[in-house]
């Protein structure tokens, strides 16, 4: 696809991956609606790469339909969804506990499904549309500790092949990106970005990643890609 003067959705957009592929995709000629559930935060990031604020919380079933319905109506098309809000919760297995659970699915796997379709029947009614989904290499390997995270990053994958299969005869591509450790605020509780160290991936480098799977020419996609540092110790 030609990225400029296409109209993307990056959910989670105010900070790390989100907000590098936001200003990617913005640098490159498309207007991006970037979300969050942090609306200071997603507004300061908005200003700073000339993305458009949607104040939307994933995990808000009932209510953020109204805004994608209104989103649509607005900017005439949507392009590309990026589904890239996600958050972690980690511990062995004997301390696991129900509330960790339902917040990490609610966000990582029932919000980003229920989020994704409904921007369905509008890439249906175009017969096309470009979805790409960010798991991790969690999604690939379980990990100690990893339980509850590695779990709702098993289950995106297994979403994203099922929407693969089910939706390439609408020609709507969907895509699975896997990075590996990327310094950003992810399970940082202050939700502050990591500084950058030379053997870590960077929000950058994924987004590059984002860019150039989208870049494919429409009669092609990349299924699932994967992303790790060069030498990580």
């Amino acid at each position: 696809m030609n990225i400029k003067n296409s109209t993307a959705i990056v959910t989670g957009g105010s900070l790390g991956i989100g907000k590098a592929t936001a200003k990617l995709l913005i640098d490159n000629g498309a207007k991006v609606i970037i979300t969050g559930r942090n609306k200071e935060r997603l507004e300061l990031a908005a200003s700073e790469i000339g993305a458009i604020a949607c104040h939307i919380d994933i995990t808000d079933y009932n209510n953020f339909k109204p805004t994608i319905k209104e989103l649509i109506s607005k900017h005439g098309k949507i392009d590309i969804l990026i589904n890239n809000a996600g958050i972690g919760a980690f511990g062995e297995l004997g301390d696991l506990t129900i509330d960790q659970f339902e917040s990490v699915f609610n966000t990582n796997v029932f919000g980003l499904a229920l989020f994704t379709q409904e921007l369905l029947p509008h890439f249906k009614e175009r017969k096309s549309g470009n979805i790409v989904n960010i798991a991790s290499t969690a999604a690939l390997k379980g990990f100690a500790h990893g339980t509850v995270y590695s779990a709702s990053k098993f289950a995106l994958r297994g979403m994203t092949q099922c929407w693969q299969a089910e939706l390439r005869k609408h020609n709507i591509r969907v895509m699975l990106i896997n990075p590996s450790e990327v310094t950003t605020a992810f399970a940082n509780a202050e939700r502050k970005e990591r500084a950058e160290v030379d053997n870590k991936l960077r929000s950058v480098e994924i987004a590059h990643s984002i860019k150039s799977a989208l870049e494919m020419d429409d009669r092609g996609f990349i299924p699932e890609l994967t992303v790790w540092a060069t030498n990580p110790f």
